[in-house]
C-alpha cells in the first residue's frame, strides 16, 4: 500500500474515532508498526494529528471523545501542575468530590496522605486511595464503563444529589467563554452538572488545549464555578471575562 493511501486511511479513521493506536493501524493496513510510526510522525509535522505513546489523536468536532487509554498518557506534566494547584485549595477535613477524569487521578494521588473524605465515580481513583489510612473513600453506584473506568448513569447522579461536599473538582472536554463548559456526551455532562450543584465550591480543572473549544453536551455556564485551574497562564480574553463572571483563576 502506498504511503498516500495509508495516510488517507489514517485520516478517515481519525475523523471517525478521534484517536487511533499504532497496533490497530498496523493490523488494518497490513504493514509493520514502524511504518505506521513513520506515517504518524510525518502527519504530525504537517499539523494533521497529535502523536501519543502508542498512537495519535485529533482535537476536532463537537463529538470528540478519547478513550481513557489515550487520555491517561496525555499532558502528564500539565496534569501534575494542575493537581499541585488543587492540592493547595483543599483543607484538612474537607469533603472532596473528584470526577472520573484522568486529571483528577493526579489530584487523588496528592490527597493520599491527607485527612479528607473523597467522593468519586472513578474506579481508578478508588484504587489509588483504597489503601490510604487517612482518606475516607466513598464510591458512587451506577453502571460501570470499562472504556472510562467510571460509574455512570442515574444511580451515580442520584448519589451526588443525596450529598453535599466542600469542594468539587471536575474536568470537561472543552471550555468556551460563550458556550461554557461542555462534554462529549450527556451522561458525563449530567454527572458533572450534579457535582457543581452539590458543592460549596466548584473548580474546573483543565489543560490549556481545551480552551476556546465546544463539545456536544453542555454542562454549565462558566459563572457557576468558584474557580478555574489551568496548567498555564490564562489567555488575555479569559483574564478579562472570568473575573467579570466572579470566577477565580489558578
Amino acid at each position: 500500500m502506498l504511503a498516500i493511501t495509508r495516510k488517507a486511511a489514517i485520516r478517515d479513521l481519525l475523523a471517525e474515532q478521534k484517536s487511533v493506536s499504532i497496533a490497530d493501524l498496523a493490523r488494518r493496513l497490513n504493514v509493520n508498526r514502524e511504518t505506521i510510526r513513520r506515517d504518524l510522525k510525518e502527519m504530525e509535522e504537517k499539523g494533521e494529528l497529535i502523536r501519543t505513546h502508542g498512537g495519535a489523536y485529533i482535537l476536532d468536532g463537537v463529538k470528540n471523545d478519547l478513550t481513557v487509554d489515550t487520555r491517561q498518557v496525555l499532558m502528564i506534566p500539565e496534569k501534575e501542575t494542575i493537581a499541585k494547584k488543587c492540592g493547595e485549595l483543599i483543607q484538612p477535613g474537607d469533603y472532596v468530590l473528584l470526577d472520573g477524569s484522568t486529571t483528577c487521578w493526579f489530584i487523588a494521588r496528592m490527597l493520599k496522605n491527607r485527612p479528607v473524605t473523597v467522593l468519586t465515580n472513578s474506579l481508578e481513583i478508588a484504587n489509588i486511595l483504597s489503601d490510604s489510612e487517612s482518606v475516607k473513600l466513598m464510591l458512587t453506584g451506577g453502571e460501570y464503563s470499562p472504556a472510562n473506568k467510571t460509574f455512570t448513569g442515574m444511580a451515580a447522579v442520584g448519589f451526588l444529589e443525596a450529598h453535599y461536599v466542600d469542594r468539587a473538582f471536575i474536568s470537561c472536554r472543552s471550555a468556551d467563554l460563550a458556550a461554557g463548559i461542555t462534554d462529549t456526551n450527556d451522561t458525563s455532562a449530567a454527572f458533572r452538572k450534579a457535582a457543581i450543584n452539590h458543592a460549596r465550591e466548584s473548580y474546573l480543572v483543565l489543560d490549556h488545549t481545551k480552551l476556546d473549544k465546544v463539545s456536544f453536551s453542555r454542562i454549565a455556564a462558566l459563572d457557576v464555578l468558584t474557580g478555574c485551574v489551568l496548567d498555564t497562564d490564562f489567555p488575555e480574553s479569559w483574564k478579562e471575562k472570568l473575573p467579570e463572571a466572579g470566577v477565580r483563576m489558578y
